[in-house]
């Protein structure tokens, strides 16, 4: 499978396990990721 294939997939599944659409999964995703990021302490390298 393609990346961009399972990117898709993978935005899919949690939209439908969090109700939302597309966009707005996309748009909670990357919300989560920022947190996540910044809760490990925001350094790019480690």
């Amino acid at each position: 499978m393609f990346c961009a294939m399972k990117i898709t997939e993978d935005v899919r599944a949690y939209a439908a396990a969090h109700g939302l659409d597309s966009d707005d999964a996309l748009a909670a995703g990357l919300e989560e990721k920022a947190t996540e990021f910044q809760k490990s302490g925001g350094d790019l390298y480690r």
